[in-house]
């Protein structure tokens, strides 16, 4: 799928936005996105909904095409602490860490109270399917038009955008790994989908209850990450260790570069 082009979205609103690391990030609290995001569903402008953390900035700077698709956003969130603080020791604060898996539940919660369409796509059978049961019991008006598991092959990728095209969801909620689920998103959007993409990692994991999430104190620590290295450590332990070195590094010269007016 290498031949997708880059949809260059519209993009909505008048935020400031800032760059990291040949990054751009909208400088956007949870609330700001959350108002700006229903500006794209009321207009039916088509968006991909981008969350960024060090290893997603680790591989815009190794993957071309990542970067084009990340950078064409019309919405780009901090989703990571590590880009918060980061933003703080650049000097190009960011407000909040807008993390994935609490504005996902906000904008279903959203569509819930507004009749907003919500697809589910990714994850097992069993996972996705839990993951509808448990989100009509949190929230029984929502208007859940349909799901699908993340386990089908690239030609089946027409069979997708078909039936989103017939069904018009508003919000269709990505849970694949990287980078097949930008790159699905892209083509997606190419074929004609003006729906809100979000890519959302392993969340129908974390709402199913197939995988815990860290605790509360965890998180306002800025610890989940590494609640999720203990968890699965052979899966993540070279992402968080690893990436988040090179993350620190990279964000350490670009500082010392601007320094020394080094571009």
């Amino acid at each position: 799928m290498n031949e997708i082009p880059i949809l260059q979205e519209k993009v909505l609103g008048k935020n400031k936005r800032i760059e990291i690391l040949n990054t751009t990030i909208d400088v956007l609290s949870v609330k700001e996105t959350i108002d700006l995001v229903e500006q794209y569903v009321i207009s039916k402008t088509p968006l991909h909904l981008m969350g960024v953390n060090a290893d997603k900035i680790n591989e815009v700077n190794q993957n071309e095409k990542m970067k084009e698709i990340v950078n064409s956003c019309g919405i780009i969130n901090a989703d990571g602490a590590s880009v918060v603080l980061a933003s703080k020791y650049l000097k190009k604060k960011l407000p909040e860490r807008v993390a994935g898996i609490d504005l996902m539940m906000d904008l279903v919660s959203l569509s819930d109270k507004k009749g907003y369409r919500v697809y589910l796509l990714g994850a097992k059978e069993e996972v996705v399917r839990k993951t509808k049961e448990v989100l009509l019991n949190k929230y029984p008006n929502l208007n859940l038009v349909g799901i699908k598991n993340g386990y089908f092959k690239d030609d089946e990728w027409q069979d997708i955008s078909n039936e989103l095209k017939q069904i018009k969801p508003d919000f269709v909620f990505v849970g694949i790994t990287s980078p097949k689920k930008e790159y699905l998103i892209e083509y997606l959007q190419n074929q004609g989908s003006d729906a809100v993409f979000m890519g959302v990692g392993g969340s129908f994991d974390v709402i199913s209850g197939n995988i815990p999430r860290a605790p509360k104190w965890m998180q306002k620590m800025s610890l989940e990450w590494l609640f999720r290295v203990l968890q699965e450590p052979k899966r993540l332990f070279k992402r968080y260790f690893i990436g988040n070195g090179r993350f620190i590094k990279a964000v350490y010269k670009e500082k010392h570069n601007k320094k020394r007016g080094v571009k």
